[in-house]
């Protein structure tokens, strides 16, 4: 068909260019495109019932009858060869775009698929090699729990193929904050199902392990997929915006300021465990200090890059450096090279896919690091693949263990709540775990502390859940944002939910406040400007 239509000319002119389009009358594709391709006055035809001839849509004696007229004779699937003019006719409807994305799009969700199951292939070696005893780099894996053993790697096998048939809603849903935050929770549950599968801690595994895959899945779910817009009742103008990232880049000086006079000192950071404990800030200042490094910063850092302020921007990434001394922080410490690498990624590439590889990036340089310089990638190997990979699950399965012996929480643990409930535990669950499992504070995620700490295996799906409706709160607040920009503002926050309650990490982390910082941002700056990718909106 397309060659026939390749040799066509319109008034017998030079040939003409022409490329084939389907119109399927029964989805009423084609009354609108034809119309808009006879304003541009291209050549159109279409086969007709009865044969197999081609019949002119336009010319001077077809043009002068109604459209439902010239149409009549056409075939219900029926071809239009058009010339390409120096005008391209975007497509006009939800039927249009169907037909006209539905090959990139699968090509699309095939590639970001094979590229998540490397991701999960990547992530148990790393496992291995973080629970390889033999040779332990810079800890010692036994101390943690972590083992590995041959005989039991069939059904640690299984356990992850099965959980990986959870993939495939990355690879269909839209890029949100949810997104974000829910590939991390996948690559922990992930990872935990497969160090359950070796921990020497006595608990009820099969049971744990079910629950945990029934919580990524509850999380996941209105995470990924509740992400309408919620309608913004009052838009900040784009000089407001600007002096919004100005106020907060000098209310974060101040912070620092304030901070330091109570604690400042430049520690290695094999050292900081022996004065973090000895720090003391006012409960105001602690709060400001977490809002503005992990939500404060990172937004007013994505806003200067959207505004094309980088010299600003670069001053952002200065002063987050200040708060290692104050806080003797890792994540303090590395967040300005996470959100520079972030913005790398999101330049580079699709929002999910950078994603993907914000993870799979640094995991697969660890393990090429320590298989060739052993001993000498034992730093990065040890934050990257211990810390800030396998720690997460592990915080789980020592939750689990301590929780199938001792009372749950119901939730005590939020201090709003301890002062006006029963609470079997006075201090914060980090120094209860410090104090059972000799590990250091040990502190876990939404899956660990609102999940089994506060309601047991059983019903931790259901706080799952809950909390993925929280996120999803995020995801609206944030619609019709560029991906890049969320994924900038909000890169900090995916790694403290790794580690941290989600009721934290609202509260002291500011997540709450990056919600309604998202809300107000206008969405006319990033018009012209940074990414042409907006977040989900439906």
């Amino acid at each position: 068909m397309a060659g026939i239509g390749a040799q066509e000319s319109d008034g017998g002119g030079p040939r003409a260019q022409y490329r084939p389009v389907f119109y399927i009358n029964g989805r009423r594709c084609e009354s609108r495109r034809l119309e808009a391709l006879l304003q541009l006055r291209t050549s159109v035809v279409c086969m007709n019932k009865s044969s197999t001839a081609f019949k002119p849509l336009w010319s001077p004696r077809e043009v002068k009858r109604p459209l439902s007229h010239r149409i009549a004779g056409c075939a219900p699937l029926a071809f239009g060869l058009f010339r390409i003019e120096e005008e391209t006719i975007s497509p006009q409807n939800d039927c249009e775009r169907h037909m006209a994305d539905i090959r990139p799009r699968a090509r699309a969700h095939f590639g970001l698929g094979v590229l998540i199951c490397i991701h999960v292939v990547i992530c148990c070696l790393s496992l291995i090699y973080v629970a390889d005893d033999k040779f332990p780099i810079a800890f010692e894996p036994t101390t943690f729990h972590m083992f590995f053993n041959p005989a039991q790697l069939l059904i640690a096998v299984l356990a992850v193929t099965a959980f990986t048939l959870v993939s495939p809603l990355f690879a269909f849903a839209r890029f949100s904050f949810g997104y974000f935050v829910g590939f991390y929770f996948y690559t922990m549950i992930l990872s935990y199902l497969w160090l359950s599968c070796f921990t020497d801690l006595n608990y009820d595994h099969r049971l744990a392990r079910f629950s945990a895959a029934a919580s990524a899945i509850a999380f996941l779910l209105p995470a990924l997929f509740i992400s309408s817009p919620v309608r913004q009742v009052d838009v900040l103008s784009a000089t407001a915006f600007d002096r919004l990232l100005t106020f907060i880049f000098f209310l974060a000086g101040a912070i620092v300021v304030a901070g330091a006079a109570y604690n400042f000192r430049f520690v290695a950071i094999a050292d900081i465990y022996d004065f973090r404990d000895k720090m003391e800030f006012p409960a105001i200042l602690n709060y400001l200090i977490g809002m503005a490094s992990s939500a404060l910063l990172p937004f007013a850092f994505a806003g200067f890059i959207a505004r094309k302020a980088y010299w600003r921007a670069g001053t952002v990434l200065l002063l987050l450096l200040f708060f290692y001394p104050i806080t003797l922080s890792k994540l303090a410490l590395l967040s300005p090279f996470w959100l520079v690498a972030i913005l790398l990624l999101s330049k580079l590439v699709e929002a999910r896919i950078a994603v993907v590889l914000s993870l799979l990036v640094p995991m697969l340089a660890g393990l090429f690091l320590v298989s060739f310089f052993r001993a000498h990638a034992a730093p990065y190997f040890s934050i990257v693949n211990f810390r800030m990979i396998a720690i997460p699950a592990t915080a789980m399965d020592v939750y689990n263990d301590f929780f199938s012996r001792h009372d749950l929480t119901y939730f005590c643990q939020i201090s709003v709540l301890k002062g006006v409930m029963h609470c079997p535990y006075q201090e914060p669950l980090s120094i209860v775990m410090e104090r059972a499992y000799k590990l250091g504070h040990f502190n876990a995620s939404l899956f660990a502390t609102e999940g089994i700490a506060s309601v047991g295996t059983l019903f931790a799906p259901v706080t799952a859940m809950a909390s993925g409706l929280v996120i999803a709160v995020g995801n609206r607040l944030s619609a019709g944002l560029p991906a890049g920009f969320i994924l900038v503002s909000g890169a900090v926050i995916p790694q403290v939910l790794l580690n941290v309650p989600l009721t934290t990490v609202l509260l002291t982390h500011g997540a709450g406040l990056l919600f309604l910082l998202w809300y107000i941002t206008p969405r006319s700056v990033f018009e012209r400007g940074t990414v042409g990718q907006t977040a989900a909106t439906g």
